[in-house]
This record gives structure tokens, C-alpha cells and sequence, in this order.
């Protein structure tokens, strides 16, 4: 007997690619469990594998910094629960220190929905019941036809896994000039934001002020650091100046859609801007500025 979730959770997070560097993502997760029935005549009660399957993604991969640690160009060492994290990309030399819950360590060369796939399988077989002898989970992107763009970023002051210094969403964006849609406004960011870390002013800190492994080589003319204590422990990341755009307040959906209608209202002071920026997959923050135009 076979039993199906379409749309069971998404996944947000940030994985390292040899070349693109850190990359945010948001992929969608189908479940498909096969085995036999229960005691209730079920494979799993749906309220359970909500529950279970939601609860262990969530756990081991959600709102982390997934690390192929087959790759060549990875180098990290761990000690009590805190691991060093080194990485070589063609686009610079990213570093990291961080509690060893704001990583997801993948024994892959590659982060791709097959790896991930395959390491999401291995921790559901631990949390789920005997009579469930398959699982078959389906990761995807959301389907858009509109642009959008990879971020990652971390938010000290959250109260939950968004502290984490290193997760993203993949984010489409629609801007409207003066009530109609202007695409042109969404090709810039998307273009502005491809696979960029958004990094919170007040966060920054010298590079030579972390403490990062003794592989780094990172300075403060190639790198910006960035550094703060959280809830969940002590977070530190070098990453090349050219892959970073500096925020001057946090970088939540709502302050991220009013820094964009703000410099987009700066760069057009006689028109008034509507933006609706996304945090991932069907959530996030719509704001406007700029002269608002009789009717």
C-alpha cells in the first residue's frame, strides 16, 4: 500500500557550491511512504506523517547550511559542538565558526536534490514506525515564470533557527511602478541578488577579530566578517566582499521589501513603488514608498 503528501513542507536553507559560492534555496517536499497497514488499517496516519517527516526535515536540514563534506574543496574539523568550517570556491574563500547545528554535513561532492534526497531518507527511516518499509521523497523548486533571486543571510535577533548566521530562500520579487507591474524593476534585483549574502550592518566586525580555523586566510581587504552571539550560541563568517551586499538594519522580508522600494524611490523620486518581496515559497512582505499619483 502506498501513501502520498504533495506539498508536505518546504525546505529553506543555504548549501556551498564550488561555483557559486553560498547559495540560498527553498525547495518543496513530496512524501510518498509504502508498507503495511496498522492496527487503524493505515500505512501512517496523515497527522503523524505530517508530524514525524515535517518535524525530522525540519531538524536535521531546515533553515541550515547544508556542507558537501566529499568535496575537495571542504576542509572542517569539529570540536565539542562547535565546528570550523573552510571552503574554496571560484568566487572566493568562505570561513566560518559556528555551532554545529547551523550545518548540515552531507557526505556528498555535490548538494543537489539527489544528495539531499538520499540524506533526508537515511534520517526518516530512524523516526519512522516499522510497518512503513518505503519512503520515496520528490524535492523540486517552485515552478516560476516571473525573476527571482538566491539569498542567504542570518538574524541575530530571531528567536528561533533564523539566528542561524547561514541559511537562504530562493525569493521571486514583483515590483509595480505607479500601479502597473514593471518587470524591468524585478530583472534588477534578481540580477542585483543572484546568490548574494545579505549581511546586517550592525553585525559587522574585522576579519582579523574572528576566530576562525588556521586554514583562513581571509583579511579585511578581500573579506567582510561578521559576527554576533545568539540564542543558539556564537556565529562568525568571513565571505568575499564581492558576493555580499551590506544592509543597514536587519535583513528580515518586511525591512528587505522596504530597502527595496526606498532605493527604488531614490532612483525614481517622481514615481511611487510597490514591492512584494518573498521569503521563500508563498510568504512574505509587501511595501511601498514614493509619490503616490491622483487616481
Amino acid at each position: 500500500m502506498q501513501l502520498f503528501v504533495k506539498d508536505l513542507t518546504v525546505i529553506d536553507f543555504s548549501y556551498l557550491c564550488p561555483i557559486r559560492g553560498m547559495v540560498g534555496e527553498s525547495w518543496i517536499v513530496d512524501v510518498m511512504l509504502e508498507g503495511g497497514l496498522d492496527d487503524q488499517n493505515m500505512v501512517l496516519d496523515f497527522a503523524k506523517v505530517k508530524r514525524t517527516i515535517k518535524n525530522t526535515i525540519d531538524d536535521v536540514a531546515d533553515h541550515r547550511l547544508l556542507i558537501p563534506t566529499a568535496c575537495s574543496e571542504v576542509r572542517w574539523q569539529q570540536q565539542g559542538d562547535r565546528v570550523w568550517m573552510d571552503f574554496s570556491c571560484q568566487k572566493g574563500d568562505i570561513h566560518l565558526a559556528c555551532p554545529s547545528q547551523a550545518f548540515a554535513l552531507i557526505p556528498t561532492e555535490v548538494i543537489d536534490f539527489d544528495s539531499v534526497n538520499s540524506f533526508l531518507q537515511k534520517a526518516l527511516r530512524e523516526a519512522l514506525p516499522d510497518n512503513v518499509q518505503g519512503i520515496n521523497l520528490t524535492l523540486r523548486n517552485e515552478v516560476l515564470d516571473t525573476p527571482y533571486y538566491h539569498y542567504s543571510h542570518g538574524l541575530r535577533k530571531h528567536d528561533g533557527n533564523c539566528q542561524r548566521i547561514a541559511h537562504g530562500h530562493r525569493s521571486p520579487i514583483t515590483v509595480f511602478e505607479n500601479g502597473v507591474a514593471e518587470p524591468k524593476w524585478d530583472e534588477y534585483w534578481a540580477e542585483r541578488w543572484h546568490d548574494i549574502y545579505l549581511g546586517t550592518e550592525e553585525d559587522l566586525v574585522d576579519v582579523t577579530d574572528l576566530e576562525l580555523s588556521q586554514q583562513s586566510h581571509a583579511n579585511d581587504e578581500t573579506h567582510y566578517g561578521f559576527h554576533y552571539i545568539a540564542p543558539q550560541g556564537d556565529f562568525q563568517l568571513a565571505m568575499p566582499k564581492g558576493l555580499c551586499e551590506i544592509i543597514p538594519h536587519d535583513t528580515t522580508v518586511e525591512l528587505l521589501a522596504e530597502f527595496m522600494a526606498n532605493t527604488l524611490a531614490n532612483k525614481v523620486p517622481d514615481s511611487h513603488f510597490k514591492v512584494i518581496a518573498y521569503e521563500g515559497i508563498g510568504k512574505g512582505a509587501i511595501a511601498q514608498k514614493g509619490v503616490q499619483r491622483d487616481a
